[in-house]
């Protein structure tokens, strides 16, 4: 079977790069020359553990390819799947579908034999339905199928949540469609993997589902850390007695300064505004929504207030500034808004990630200074903020924090390390609710 993806951003090239590793033809295809040539010389457009690899490998076999003709990828093929962005659309919060309905009218025109059109961006319920209105009105001599076939990839894990998911789920309406789709993931049929098969509409909702309710979780374990701050308990004993119960399970309750990246703030959004349209209660995503916002900002005045509320000219060290480990992402991440909050009281901010500094100079201010490593971002610095769980920040010691800083202020927003070593250290240590 021969399969076009349509966009090579992080779940294009990734699942395209996958399923070519299940032993398919896969041709992945975007509309940016330089992107396209950079790939095909092998420099991949996102961090991703074991991607560059993976992509060498395939393309090395002949099974992976990328181009810039949609056209002749999309007749030859035997499923197509729409991969491009679905961003917060401005003004509203509704997500833009604007790139897929493009894509689809692109599809249309240049489809060739029964096709199976894919949807696996993620998109509101009803979208798969616009699809397949879209291509029947653009060529209605076309034989084809829509199907929903949401991705659950980890950033930072995303090529082992591919090929071991947890589950597959796969929104489709007729048997020609549902035999496509278990072709295409045979291979994870032969290690039992679960494969739900519903409508489009229930596919669409389990996505958003999902990725709500995590975000529910994490803001909810950040609450309990306020409290625990206030109370005198430990979150993190709070956190595994819970997590033992097999109900609420461990995952996602790790307290820190807000959740990030491309999915949980567009997704819980474009969730509440569907709510909206349909005139329907989901108030508590709602309110994680506007509190996870508020706690990112709130972050910095934990700096400022560590500080004695004297940040002006003071010269601080910013350590992670991708939403996560294991990523080069920093879309919605919290060291945006306390960078921007600092910046705004007046600090001198040092900034270092071990990833995403390329992607650094282009949207912070062009006042922060770009450090080469942990240990020059913290050089004569009177304070430092951990915001990003690195591994290479857990090997720092007290020893090594207190022979680089000049000033003893260290606010932990990621529980990275041990308060009574670092107050042994002469450190005033802040960390989340401990």
């Amino acid at each position: 079977m021969k399969i076009a993806v349509i966009g090579t951003g992080y779940v294009g090239l990734v699942s395209g790069a996958c399923f070519s590793e299940f032993g398919f033809d896969v041709t992945c295809i975007d509309k940016d020359p330089a992107k396209i040539q950079k790939i095909n010389q092998g420099e991949m457009p996102i961090y991703e553990p074991g991607l560059a690899e993976l992509v060498a490998r395939n393309v090395k076999a002949g099974r992976l390819h990328f181009d810039l003709d949609l056209g002749a990828a999309v007749a030859a093929a035997d499923a197509v799947f729409i991969a491009v962005g679905t961003p917060t659309r401005r003004g509203d919060g509704h997500a833009d579908l604007s790139f897929v309905y493009a894509a689809a009218e692109d599809i249309a025109m240049h489809l060739s034999g029964y096709t199976v059109v894919v949807t696996k961006s993620t998109v509101p319920v009803g979208t798969g339905r616009d699809v397949a209105g879209i291509i029947a009105k653009t060529n209605p001599d076309a034989k084809f199928d829509t199907v929903s076939n949401p991705e659950f990839l980890r950033e930072g894990a995303a090529i082992s949540d591919f090929m071991r998911p947890d589950r597959v789920v796969v929104g489709a309406e007729t048997d020609a469609a549902r035999d496509v789709m278990r072709a295409l993931y045979r291979p994870l049929f032969l290690i039992e993997t679960p494969i739900l098969f519903t409508n489009l509409e229930t596919s669409e909702l389990i996505k958003y589902a999902s990725n709500a309710f995590l975000a529910v979780k994490i803001s909810y374990i950040n609450q309990m850390a306020d409290l625990c701050e206030k109370v005198g308990a430990n979150v993190h004993d709070v956190a595994k007695g819970m997590g033992l119960d097999k109900r609420i399970a461990n995952k996602f309750l790790h307290p820190g300064p807000g959740y990030g990246g491309s999915c949980f703030p567009k997704d819980t959004l474009a969730l509440v505004k569907t709510a909206e349209q349909h005139s329907s209660d989901l108030s508590i995503v709602d309110a994680v929504v506007g509190y996870n916002q508020a706690r990112k900002i709130a972050m910095a005045d934990r700096v400022i207030a560590a500080m004695g509320g004297l940040v002006a000219g003071a010269k601080i060290a910013i350590l992670g500034l991708a939403f996560k480990p294991e990523t080069d992402d920093m879309r919605d991440s919290p060291s945006l808004d306390i960078i921007d909050a600092l910046t705004k009281a007046g600090a001198v901010l040092r900034a270092y990630d071990p990833k995403a500094m390329d992607e650094a100079r282009h949207i912070l201010p062009q006042d922060v200074t770009f450090c080469d490593s942990a240990t020059d971002c913290l050089n004569g610095t009177d304070a430092a903020v951990i915001v990003t769980e690195w591994n290479e920040f857990r090997a720092l010691t007290p020893a090594q924090f207190a022979a680089a800083m000049r000033g003893r202020v260290l606010v932990d927003l990621r529980n990275v390390y041990e308060p009574d070593a670092m107050q042994d250290a002469g450190f005033i240590y802040l960390s989340i609710g401990r």
